[in-house]
């Protein structure tokens, strides 16, 4: 998890126990809860990592156009492959925000303005 795999992908290991047996020992186990809120965490951070990589390699968004003899004529977008980086990225950044909200997730802020006006009944009062 840590590393980015899903648990789905790490269950369909031979080695692996399935995925309802891991949900059982989280509900049962609370250090391995613990471990595995812990990996989930670091899933993020990993996330987060791959987004720069992604973002960063642009070695597949561009086609060499070749003409009837085989010769480079040009090139062009490969916007299949542009979409799909966006699309990784989006879907990491998704994850992230729901697995590290205070760090990667949208930051909302609410501003308040305004007078403030307490009435105290009489009986209330005499408390005071």
């Amino acid at each position: 998890l840590a590393e980015g795999e899903s648990l789905r992908t790490i269950c369909e290991g031979d080695d692996m126990p399935n995925r309802v047996t891991v949900y059982r020992w989280l509900f049962k186990h609370e250090e391995f809860s613990n471990q595995y809120a812990q990996a989930r965490e670091y899933q993020a951070e990993t996330m987060a990592d791959e987004m720069t990589d992604i973002a960063d390699d642009g070695s597949n968004d561009w086609l060499e156009r070749h003409g009837e003899e085989g010769e480079n004529i040009g090139w062009r977008e490969n916007g299949e492959a542009i979409r799909r980086s966006a699309l990784r990225i989006d879907t990491r950044k998704w994850i992230a925000a729901r697995l590290l909200p205070k760090k990667y997730g949208d930051k909302v802020q609410a501003n308040l303005s305004g007078a403030v006006t307490i009435n105290i009944a009489s009986e209330d009062a005499k408390l005071l």
